[in-house]
């Protein structure tokens, strides 16, 4: 599995402020439904009740919230860059400003466990975070999200 089979190039944003967790999964659920196909009310709850269970903030200003969701045909994501970090309840109690959804189907155990994992050991690159950080295009979040995996696979 490569980031590029479940981040889709339209389902990468640079946004400028995020007014709370609630309103993140808002606007996740939003991308999901537009680039997806996702139904927005569906995504919106699952990563609530996901986040009910502990929160997914993983540290180093990370967050990867994730939802199984019925009618999906595999593993989708969405990726944030946040100006402004949230509060997050992380587990390092900072705040985040790079966010990484996952939506899985209900039955995609290992390949959920999977894009987890990959989207984790990404995402811990302290030089990718630094990169990311910089920069507020879109296309170029895109690209270097995709191309740091390609690189740590050569």
């Amino acid at each position: 599995m490569r980031l590029n089979d479940i981040l889709a190039p339209r389902a990468v944003r640079h946004l400028p402020k995020i007014s709370s967790k609630k309103r993140l999964f808002c606007e996740l659920a939003d991308v999901a439904a537009d680039v997806h196909g996702l139904d927005r009310a569906s995504a919106f709850e699952a990563l609530q009740d996901r986040e009910s269970l502990g929160p997914t903030g993983v540290g180093d200003g990370v967050a990867l919230p994730h939802a199984r969701l019925s009618g999906l045909d595999r593993v989708r994501g969405v990726f944030f860059r946040l100006d402004a970090p949230l509060d997050f309840d992380a587990v390092d109690r900072r705040p985040v400003d790079v966010i990484f959804a996952l939506f899985a189907p209900e039955g995609a155990g290992v390949a959920h466990l999977k894009a987890l994992a990959l989207v984790s050991r990404t995402l811990r690159d302290g030089a990718l975070l630094a990169k990311l950080r910089a920069n507020g295009d879109a296309p170029l979040l895109y690209t270097l999200l995709t191309e740091a995996q390609t690189s740590e696979a050569a």
